[in-house]
């Protein structure tokens, strides 16, 4: 991204960004259009001339969250102390007008699809323009560019969305509806992407989709995943390639031993499976069975070394019986997941399972939810222990704070935010180094570390934003979306193991 204009800027504006990493891409791509178009971005919605928030409409809790803050900014906007408020994202795109009936502060409303118009809405709330209040724009056909965005991640890790929206109809699921049919982004658009986030000194990229291994089906006929995999590899900087989203379908042979053999593609996988109940898996319209599954797990923990896998499941789902839930505990601790998160089912009224018989009571989805949970703490602090007197690369996310050579860092098995995090101890270290550590004790979902060598040097870096990373802490997060860049707001380890799945 160029240098920022020394021209007056146009007007100031802060940006909460709420909801997944796919929503997080989609934030700092508005952000980069509006300092390209000459808005100064500021810490504090209290004092800018307006404020966008970027909500998260997935389930009822992440509704909750971003109406929760709408309605803070509602209220500074009534007591003065901000003259426009902007909500896009999925809520948006979700609720349309309606939003505006139950949020009657809210200036405008961008939809999913009508963030590449963010600076033309900034320029009529400035300019006190009342007519079209609204931006909503059907799904596009071809996946839109994520280019010249103002990352607010460290400079050495960023998200890279492949493709937009889902052809998947599960039962418990609204994202189709805020998002579209799958869309694949052309591999000679995610390179080019690749290659600018590198130039920007980015190490570490993770890959998102809401169906990543479903990647190429719509545009080229077939998937095209490990093709686009092989590329990526060939992106001179990038260090560690993490896939996420992988839903259990389209795993090419191709594609198992693109994994398999890869230099930098990590061996972390992310693959939501929700149940494994072939009942629960048919009424939640997955199109997998449990021996599919079984069979596809059973091939990559073979043919992977070292494989981490992450998963979702979803428990409390309309008709699930006591004997199912006991048949998804033992599958489970099974096949000892080491990441695993749980969510109680989310009753959604647009979606199919809203109709289905027999739903479950609050208390029932959340001791369940509790039980499952238990398991898999047993199954994660065990995998832990086993780290111990193990070498392996810690990447540096950043300094502990008011801490001396004490850094917080993730090793291969921890994707940003939502699994456990490395405490290393070590001089002369910096934000974004890969180092090479001994594990020496775990600290429940976390491990602690020593520094044992060098850091590999960062390669060179490209022209960047002048105030890119400067200005990373003025986007005010949501719960479970930390700004990056500072370490004191990461939540508990717990609550990273949680954040929902294709």
């Amino acid at each position: 991204m160029s240098e920022l204009s020394t021209v007056p800027a146009k007007g100031t504006y802060a940006f909460v960004s709420l909801g997944c990493a796919k929503n997080l891409v989609d934030s700092e791509r508005m952000l980069g259009l509006l300092q390209l178009d000459g808005y100064e971005l500021v810490q504090e919605p209290a004092g800018a001339d307006f404020v966008i928030v970027n909500t998260c409409g997935f389930i009822e809790s992440a509704r909750t969250e971003s109406f929760g803050v709408i309605e803070e900014m509602q209220s500074l906007k009534r007591n003065g102390q901000t003259r426009g408020l902007i909500v896009s994202g999925c809520l948006a795109e979700r609720d349309k007008e309606e939003l505006f009936q139950r949020c009657p502060d809210v200036d405008h409303l961008v939809g999913v699809f009508g963030r590449e118009e963010i600076t033309r809405v900034a320029d009529r709330l400035v300019g006190r323009l009342d007519e079209q209040r609204s931006v909503f724009r059907p799904a596009p056909i071809q996946a839109l560019a994520d280019v010249d965005r103002f990352r607010i991640t460290p400079q050495h890790f960023a998200y890279l969305k492949i493709s937009e929206g889902c052809d998947r109809l599960c039962t418990f699921c609204a994202i189709p509806s805020m998002r579209g049919k799958h869309a694949t982004k052309p591999i000679e658009s995610v390179i080019a992407e690749a290659r600018e986030l590198a130039a920007d000194g980015v190490r570490e990229l993770n890959i998102v989709a809401q169906d990543t291994t479903y990647y190429g089906m719509d545009l080229y006929g077939r998937p095209r995943l490990a093709d686009l995999l092989q590329e990526l590899e060939q992106v001179d900087g990038i260090d560690w390639i993490r896939l996420l989203y992988l839903y259990p379908m389209y795993v090419t042979d191709e594609l198992v031993n693109t994994l398999a053999g890869s230099k930098k593609i990590i061996p972390y996988l992310d693959i939501p499976l929700q149940h494994i109940n072939n009942t629960m898996l048919k009424r939640m319209q997955r199109r997998v069975t449990r021996e599919e599954t079984e069979t596809l797990l059973t091939r990559l923990r073979n043919e992977i070394k070292d494989l981490v896998l992450r998963t979702t499941m979803i428990v409390g789902f309309p008709g699930e019986t006591e004997e199912q839930f006991a048949e998804l505990v033992e599958f489970v601790q099974q096949w000892k997941f080491e990441r695993l998160g749980v969510f109680t089912y989310s009753y959604e009224p647009s979606t199919p399972s809203a109709k289905l018989p027999d739903h479950l009571s609050e208390d029932v989805k959340e001791r369940r939810r509790g039980e499952l949970m238990s398991a898999q703490q047993e199954i994660a602090f065990a995998y832990n222990s086993q780290q111990v007197g193990r070498q392996m690369d810690v990447l540096i996310d950043g300094p502990v704070p008011d801490a001396s050579n004490a850094w917080v860092g993730r090793s291969f098995a921890d994707a940003p935010d939502i699994d456990g995090v490395a405490y290393v101890t070590g001089e002369g270290l910096s934000t974004g180094d890969l180092v090479p550590c001994e594990v020496v004790a775990t600290r429940d979902y976390d491990l602690v570390a020593v520094a044992v060598g060098e850091p590999r040097p960062r390669h060179a870096a490209g022209t960047r934003c002048g105030s890119q990373r400067d200005n990373s802490s003025a986007v005010t997060p949501g719960a479970k979306a930390p700004v990056f860049s500072t370490i004191e707001t990461i939540t508990s380890s717990e609550d990273r193991l949680d954040r929902p799945g294709g």
